[in-house]
């Protein structure tokens, strides 16, 4: 379980910082929520305690972690599926895992496929929901401000 002040990630959405442990009653169902606010787009949710394990919610990556995720942003791509739907899949279901080397994965091969061969609306769009959840658990990580982590983030491209 975890408690106030703790940095988790969120799987989908990005890492944030849990502000308070709450019960509420939702359909006649009283439940205790983690009140967890994402720095980044500054927004608030609440997570049912009882399924924080389901949905993958996770510690903030540590110093080693941040150093892999920017080891991973240097490589070259992975192989990925000239077929647009199935590379989607693959990249959705990567997000969706909630690990952030997979999201880094994730936004390294978008941006060197947009560099290549440009990208299709729908991929731009992944591309910036990766990059936001990837920034929003880096801002965490490293303590940094968002928009030094974000320089810090174009700079693994250049």
């Amino acid at each position: 379980m975890f408690k106030i002040g703790d940095k988790v990630v969120y799987p989908m959405h990005g890492a944030g910082v849990i502000e308070a442990i709450e019960e509420k009653e939702v359909l006649g169902e009283t439940r205790k929520y983690y009140v967890l606010r994402l720095p980044v787009g500054d927004m608030k949710v609440m997570i049912p305690v009882s399924n924080c394990k389901e949905i993958g919610l996770r510690q903030v990556i540590d110093e080693d972690g941040v150093q892999k995720v920017f080891r991973i942003l240097r490589e070259q791509s992975t192989s990925m599926s000239a077929n647009w739907n199935r590379r989607y899949r693959a990249n959705l279901e990567k997000i969706k895992s909630g690990n952030i080397y997979e999201v880094a994965e994730v936004v390294r091969n978008l941006v060197i496929r947009d560099k290549e061969k440009g990208l299709s609306s729908g991929e731009r769009k992944m591309l910036e929901n990766a990059r936001q959840i990837l920034l929003s658990e880096l801002v965490l990580a490293t303590e940094m401000a968002e928009d030094k982590a974000k320089s810090m983030l174009d700079r693994a491209f250049a």
